[in-house]
């Protein structure tokens, strides 16, 4: 992974908008238009909520650990175990409402925008990523910021194409 990151105070605002860009992707849908999909094989657009805050929220726990102890080695071999649709099935992605996740993305944005502006260093702080079939990979806190802003804003746009697909 490399060090993409520019303007930090940049990638923190997009990071801190992430939430409220996701509530406004699905303002207004209903439970059969947060349900709609491009086809059989793909999310629906609850799916792709849920994916997104439980990533979010995964990452969140590398974020702290790096603040609390720099070069900590981290992985999700546990995750990667299993593809992601299995997941999808194990977490009940389907079937649950999207309120409450949510509401953690929006809560768990806060408090990490908030550690991150009181934390000294916060942004140089460092993980040992521990990637599947790769060597561990020193990564920053700050890139960790920016790729799951990346990742909120990129499915976001999934969601946008699925409501423009269906005329939602």
């Amino acid at each position: 992974m490399t060090e993409l990151m520019v303007d930090p105070g940049g990638v923190l605002v997009r990071y801190a908008e992430g939430p409220g860009l996701l509530r406004a992707a699905i303002e207004g849908l209903t439970d059969a238009g947060l349900d709609m999909a491009p086809n059989a094989e793909n999310w629906t657009i609850r799916h792709i909520v849920h994916h997104i805050v439980d990533g979010d929220h995964l990452w969140g726990i590398g974020i702290k650990a790096a603040l609390g102890n720099c070069d900590a080695s981290f992985g999700f071999q546990w995750y990667w175990a299993m593809p992601q649709m299995q997941w999808a099935e194990r977490w009940a992605y389907a079937g649950r409402d999207v309120e409450p996740s949510l509401a953690l993305f929006e809560a768990s944005h806060r408090h990490i925008v908030s550690l991150l502006q009181a934390a000294p260093d916060a942004w140089e702080r460092t993980l040992l990523v521990q990637w599947p079939h790769r060597e561990p990979e020193r990564v920053t806190v700050g890139r960790i910021v920016e790729m799951q802003a990346g990742h909120a804003a990129g499915h976001v746009e999934d969601i946008l194409k699925i409501r423009q697909m269906f005329g939602i």
